[in-house]
């Protein structure tokens, strides 16, 4: 019994931007973390906010506003960024709050085509908790063709810092 429920539900995570309310499949989350300065990262995609360095790993952080055509706002300390991997790799996206975990049953979701047509960055929309949610399509964030110019960018950046901060032997750090 508890199979079928398994698989007649998916779990998502809900997130928010200016009180409207977002989901990505948990699938694809890695993990939710305070907001922390964002490095610019020169030649870039114009989606691309810059990159953070998480645990050691250089991550792009993708500008959801502007994909989802919403006004632009500083990032504030209250913020949060969910740390989401697409087919080829992983972001950050800023959000302005994170509600948590969801259930979502198959039968509450529709196709984003039926509520919203051509919403190109959203996958479907659900109805929780009495408020519509619209879950992203987080391959479409960052289509082959920007993807591969974020990749020149990073791979720019990443010989140029290695430049600047390398240190002769002995040298402090």
């Amino acid at each position: 019994m508890s199979n079928l429920k398994a698989t007649n539900q998916k779990q998502i995570v809900v997130f928010s931007l200016d009180e409207r309310r977002y989901a990505l499949n948990l699938s694809a989350v890695e993990r939710v973390v305070w907001a922390v300065e964002i490095t610019p990262l020169p030649k870039a995609p114009g989606f691309v906010l810059g990159v953070i360095n998480y645990q050691g790993q250089i991550i792009p952080v993708v500008d959801i506003r502007q994909r989802l055509n919403l006004p632009q706002r500083d990032m504030i300390s209250d913020d949060q960024l969910i740390l989401a991997r697409t087919s080829r790799r992983l972001v950050a996206l800023v959000a302005d709050s994170v509600a948590g975990i969801h259930e979502l049953p198959d039968r509450e979701s529709v196709a984003a085509e039926q509520v919203l047509p051509g919403a190109e960055y959203i996958h479907g929309a659900a109805k929780l908790d009495g408020n519509l949610v619209l879950i992203c399509d987080l391959d479409q964030f960052l289509p082959f063709a920007e993807e591969r110019k974020l990749e020149a960018a990073l791979a720019g950046n990443v010989t140029k810092t290695g430049r600047k901060t390398r240190r002769k032997k002995g040298e402090a750090a």
